[in-house]
């Protein structure tokens, strides 16, 4: 799929635009120095409807790693918001991936960028999984990769650009290898995440994740971990040596656009017995059913497309 082909409407700078207009300059401030903030979000067919998952949480965190690199963005998030909705329902979309981003524009390409513009936009487009859909039952082959994550600070851990080309090479050396992701230590050697992805285990019945400080505080990380404490599953956050995962009972990734997928392997080396475990499977279920509207607890988390 080639995304400037598609066809439909996008969001650009409070205004709504054709799909293939919307285009930027190549001396854009973003393009080469990969300053900027984006967000990954899903909208979902409910029995309510079309609905967009969590939009609040996303948009306050666009707002927060924007924030965090000293960008202040032009609209509210209650605008943003209500530009997701817009161009989910304008582009007539039953499910959909939704990108959010800020970027600095051309009027300057030396490091400072205090007197640039900031402009916004939102796409939108049928996505309907980032994995194979089997993906989800049979799970996916996983490397540690030999590329460690960015140190760790405010930065590292905001929603920034620039951020995302060491898990670009991490992915790309793992798909080289024959592998369908990577895992990435801190630098510390520690369990970080993947390329896209935040990183569960289970060991003796508890789900254990790595802290915030090795991780982006992902939307459906915090939506899994509060979906454990419904279901009455231990939880612990700390940090994960690499020995311990290759003696867990489960493993998986968490993302909004991977959704929940388990680890079968790592480095060639079977999970426990490579099948897609009972806890994994429980919340991986909770999951699909709360962003669908299945499950009556936390409805708030859906926001209509359409008032």
């Amino acid at each position: 799929m080639n995304l400037s082909d598609l066809d439909g409407h996008i969001w650009f700078d409070g205004k709504i635009v054709n799909w293939k207009e919307a285009k930027t300059h190549v001396l854009t401030y973003t393009l080469h120095y990969g300053l900027g903030v984006f967000e990954g979000v899903r909208a979902y067919s409910t029995p309510k409807g079309t609905c967009i998952f969590r939009v609040k949480e996303h948009t306050e965190r666009l707002f927060k790693s924007a924030e965090t690199i000293g960008m202040k963005i032009p609209y509210t998030e209650e605008e943003l918001i209500e530009a997701q909705r817009k161009v989910v329902s304008l582009n007539d979309l039953e499910e959909s991936y939704i990108r959010p981003m800020c970027f600095y524009g051309s009027e300057g390409l030396g490091i400072r960028f205090d007197k640039l513009s900031i402009h916004t936009i939102v796409a939108a487009w049928e996505w309907p999984s980032y994995m194979e859909p089997e993906a989800q039952i049979k799970g996916i082959s996983v490397k540690v990769s030999s590329f460690k994550r960015q140190v760790k600070n405010e930065v590292a851990n905001a929603k920034v650009n620039g951020n995302y080309v060491q898990s670009t090479v991490a992915l790309n050396e793992a798909l080289k290898e024959g592998y369908e992701e990577t895992l990435m230590l801190d630098s510390e050697g520690f369990i970080a995440e993947g390329s896209g992805e935040n990183f569960f285990m289970v060991k003796n019945g508890k789900l254990i994740s790595p802290r915030l400080d090795a991780c982006l505080d992902g939307i459906t990380r915090r939506t899994i971990i509060s979906l454990a404490e419904e279901l009455k599953i231990d939880f612990e956050e700390r940090d994960i040596e690499l020995e311990e995962v290759f003696d867990s009972d489960e493993a998986f990734f968490t993302g909004t656009a991977a959704e929940v997928v388990p680890i079968h392997s790592l480095d060639n080396r079977a999970i426990a017995s490579g099948l897609r475990g009972p806890i994994t499977e429980e919340l991986q279920k909770a999951y699909l059913d709360q962003v669908r509207g299945k499950r009556e607890e936390n409805s708030h988390w859906l926001t209509p497309i359409s008032k």
